[in-house]
């Protein structure tokens, strides 16, 4: 049996101290993410993560940075997630285009509103995340190479 990770994509969005998370139903409940999924085949790093914005926030995305790379395994399932995040830009939005299966809603929350929904996070990587991005990391998406 051959072993890989999940690979995920994910965007860590800041407007006016707020950060843009999604409210979703999952298995384990209603839980809170950043817009975030599942690459697919034939799919870039950077195409992956404005089209997984779109269709759980209905607002346009375009990466403008790498956050970093975060490896996870999942300590109740026999899963392995490599996630890839990305600051950038938000452009338009639709309030009327339907989102995707399971998300609820796309709110805005402050750094002190998502450290107390902790317990409700799909995973440690939504406030790692979020507690990088308040520290500065950033790399260059010149860091990825897309052959």
């Amino acid at each position: 049996m051959i072993w890989k990770p999940n690979v995920t994509v994910a965007a860590v969005i800041e407007q006016d101290g707020k950060f843009l998370l999604v409210e979703e139903e999952t298995a384990d409940g209603v839980m809170f993410n950043q817009p975030a999924g599942h690459l697919e085949d034939d799919e870039t790093l950077l195409a992956g993560v404005a089209r997984e914005v779109l269709e759980e926030t209905a607002y346009d995305f375009k990466p403008t940075g790498l956050l970093g790379m975060y490896h996870w395994k999942h300590p109740k399932k026999d899963i392995t997630y490599l996630r890839f995040a990305f600051t950038g830009e938000i452009g338009g939005h639709d309030p009327n285009r339907k989102l995707d299966d399971g998300i609820l809603r796309a709110c805005w929350l402050t750094p002190d509103e998502i450290r107390a929904t902790q317990s409700q996070h799909r995973s440690p990587q939504v406030l790692t995340c979020i507690e990088h991005y308040l520290a500065g990391q950033h790399f260059p998406l010149s860091a990825l190479t897309h052959l």
